[in-house]
């Protein structure tokens, strides 16, 4: 028995070289170098799931006809007899070849045949003597060569930039990638037949946009030739939802693409998908509860049942979810270091701070109060919350479109959820006041004046929207990648995302 892998040590042109040759003799023989069309009547997947339980006396009874196609990912040799390991998706079947039982020149295109290459299959299905299901070929067609070899079998692809630049081979290879986005691919699908269940439309809403709003971050910038116009690529798509609401749409909800100009790292990509929905009449309270029955519901459907596995934690979706305030969070995750009254004294806060908080960030903090809770609380706790965790009572001065709490102006009726020590989820009873969507407005130009250039741009539009008023609302985001990292346990969004931005090589 041999494999058809060249030796790892043949250099990559000559290997390239010899299958340009087979792919010469190929269609020497009459076939097509790229044919339009495969003849096929189901799937690899298909016959796996449906004769996959059958016993080989129960083949040999019913003796199904098959006409599949897929990847050849190996080939075993027996003199005049071989087998073809062809993929397709996440599942493979063995393709039996006979030199007796193949028409002469198909046997012929079988010995140029590299693994790689993508053939068709059609024949019958049975069990070999080792009871593998395999498919008894009584017509082998070419569909195209793989000019470039795969990894080989003892190296494999194991340069994770290369896997992130060359995601392709990344999914021919490596079926554990293709199971990560086809599951990526279910939680999507949940999460739109759920909104649809509960009564959302689902909607779209403008990706350039002249003013980023509905999210403190740095923008894309992008010019319409046509207008003579610079517009910015998204980075939320909060406020036109919102307009929505105002003209009547009482439930809606978008799976968006967002941009931020902003670093890459283990959670964050430029480019990035975001689930955010509204509904009127609710509040962040109620909002809760939709969020734990969502993420509960989702987690049943992807792991078949409440826990999932991430970075080595255990993550329990049972209902209900831990909940802290920030200020909570704090002094519970500080190990005694803080207590809540330490949070009162401006002062003490101050000195929390400078011991606690890096440096680059005290540099942005800039005078506010709130924003060293927050800068605090990202130091202390954030890294901590592993277990789905709600945080609230977020300051007024980060939360620019959030409505304040009725008994304590500094704080808004806001919260973040946190799972795996990442934030997924950031909802709020939503702003409806104009003259104060303004007056927080203007604290934002403010700000952007003295540097940050993160802060809110003033939307007058959005302002205007609100005069038409806007009933209560309750709105959220959910980071579908992030969600996404946890369900399939994967250590970075680069895993989740099919081509994460990546510096250009040279």
């Amino acid at each position: 028995m041999t494999e058809q892998t060249p030796p790892p040590e043949v250099p990559e042109s000559e290997l390239i070289r010899v299958r340009r040759e087979k792919l010469e003799r190929i269609v020497a023989l009459g076939y097509d170098a790229f044919p339009t069309k495969a003849r096929t009547d189901t799937t690899v997947a298909q016959v796996v799931r449906e004769f996959g339980g059958k016993t080989a006396q129960e083949l040999e009874a019913a003796a199904p006809r098959v006409a599949i196609a897929g990847r050849i990912m190996a080939v075993r040799e027996f003199g005049k007899t071989a087998f073809l390991v062809l993929s397709e998706g996440t599942e493979r079947i063995q393709v039996y070849c006979r030199k007796d039982t193949l028409p002469e020149r198909e046997w012929q295109l079988y010995q140029n045949l590299d693994v790689g290459d993508w053939v068709a299959a059609s024949g019958q299905v049975f069990r070999t003597k080792t009871n593998e299901l395999s498919v008894k070929a009584e017509h082998l067609d070419f569909l195209a060569k793989a000019i470039r070899p795969l990894p080989s079998k003892w190296h494999g692809l194991t340069d994770v930039e290369q896997r992130y630049r060359q995601r392709y081979v990344d999914l021919i290879v490596n079926d554990s990638v293709k199971q990560t986005f086809e599951t990526r691919a279910k939680i999507v699908r949940y999460i739109r037949n759920w909104f649809d269940s509960h009564g959302y439309i689902e909607v779209e809403t403008p990706m350039m946009q002249p003013i980023a709003g509905g999210a403190a971050a740095r923008p894309f910038v992008t010019h319409h030739n046509a207008l003579d116009l610079d517009l910015f690529l998204r980075i939320a798509p909060e406020l036109y939802l919102k307009r929505l609401i105002v003209g009547g749409l009482s439930r809606v909800y978008e799976i968006n693409r967002n941009f931020r100009n902003e670093g890459i790292s283990t959670q964050h990509n430029p480019e990035f998908t975001m689930l955010e929905f509204y509904e009127a009449y609710a509040d962040y309270e109620k909002l809760i509860g939709l969020t734990e029955e969502l993420f509960s519901g989702l987690a049943m459907e992807i792991k078949g049942g409440d826990t999932a596995t991430f970075r080595g934690n255990e993550i329990s979706f049972t209902r209900p979810f831990a909940r802290f305030t920030m200020k909570e969070a704090i002094a519970y995750f500080s190990n005694g270091r803080i207590a809540g009254a330490d949070l009162e004294d401006a002062g003490k806060v101050e000195e929390l701070v400078t011991s606690l908080v890096d440096e680059k960030t005290r540099q942005g903090l800039g005078r506010g109060q709130g924003k060293r809770i927050a800068a605090l609380f990202e130091a202390v706790a954030e890294q901590l919350l592993i277990q789905p965790t709600f945080i609230t009572d977020f300051p007024t001065e980060i939360s620019p479109l959030s409505k304040q709490r009725r008994d304590d102006p500094r704080y808004v009726e806001r919260f973040e959820l946190y799972i795996g020590g990442m934030e997924v989820a950031n909802a709020f009873s939503e702003l409806n006041d104009p003259d104060e969507q303004a007056r927080r407005f203007d604290q934002q130009i403010a700000e952007r004046a003295g540097g940050d250039e993160e802060a809110h741009q003033a939307d007058d539009d959005y302002v205007t929207a609100l005069e038409y008023g806007m009933p209560p609302t309750g709105g959220e985001g959910v980071g579908i990648d992030r969600l996404t990292m946890i369900l399939t346990d994967s250590s970075s969004i680069r895993d989740v995302i099919l081509f994460p931005l990546m510096r250009p090589r040279g």
